[in-house]
C-alpha cells in the first residue's frame, strides 16, 4: 500500500535514518545525565568510609552506583535497628504521631529522646532515598544508553536493507532496459 504514495527503499531509509538520529539522543541524553548525577554525587563528598568500613579507601567518596547500593542498604539497617518501621516509631510519639520535639526518653533506647529518635530516623530514611534514588538514575541512564546503541544498530541494519532493496531494483532497471 505504502509503495503506490512512495517506494519501499525511501520509507526503509527514512526509518533508517530516524532510528539513527533516536538512537544518538538517547546516547547522548544517557551519558550526560549519568555524568551529572555522578558530579552531583560528588559534590556531596559523601565518604564511602563512613559506609563500607575496611573495605573503603581514604578519601574515596560515593560516586558508582554499586557504592551508593551498599551504602544505602547498611543506612536501612541502622535505621532498622532504630525501629524495624516508621510505624513502630511513631507508636512513641504523642498521640501515636511523629513527634521530633517529645523529650520523654525512647524506650527501646533509653539515652536519646523520642523526638532524637525520630529525627534520626528521617535523616536517615532521607540520606537512605537519596542513595537509593541514585542507583535508580545511573542504572535508568545505562538503559537509555543501550537503547541509544540498539536504535543504531537498528538503523545500520535498516541501511543495508535499503542498499539492498536499491541494488535488486537497480538490477531490475537494467535488465528491462537491455
Amino acid at each position: 500500500m505504502f509503495s503506490k504514495y512512495m517506494p519501499l527503499s525511501r520509507i526503509v531509509m527514512i526509518m533508517a535514518v530516524a532510528a539513527l538520529v533516536i538512537g544518538i539522543v538517547f546516547i547522548y541524553q544517557g551519558v550526560s545525565k549519568a555524568n551529572m548525577i555522578t558530579d552531583q554525587m560528588r559534590q556531596e563528598k559523601v565518604s564511602t568510609a563512613v559506609f563500607l568500613g575496611g573495605n573503603a579507601t581514604a578519601g574515596d567518596i560515593i560516586d558508582t552506583a554499586a557504592e551508593a547500593q551498599k551504602a544505602a542498604d547498611t543506612i536501612k539497617e541502622h535505621r532498622r535497628a532504630l525501629a524495624p518501621t516508621f510505624g513502630d516509631l511513631t507508636k512513641y510519639g504523642t498521640n501515636g504521631r511523629y513527634d521530633p520535639m517529645n523529650p520523654n526518653p525512647y524506650p527501646p533506647r533509653p539515652s536519646i529522646t523520642i523526638g532524637e529518635a525520630m529525627l534520626q530516623y528521617t535523616q536517615a530514611l532521607n540520606m537512605e532515598n537519596y542513595l537509593y534514588m541514585g542507583v535508580f538514575a545511573l542504572g535508568f541512564t545505562q538503559a537509555v544508553t543501550v537503547i541509544g546503541v540498539f536504535m543504531i544498530l537498528v538503523g545500520i541494519a535498516l541501511m543495508a536493507v535499503w542498499a539492498a532493496i536499491r541494488k535488486k531494483k537497480e538490477a531490475a532497471v537494467k535488465v528491462k532496459s537491455t
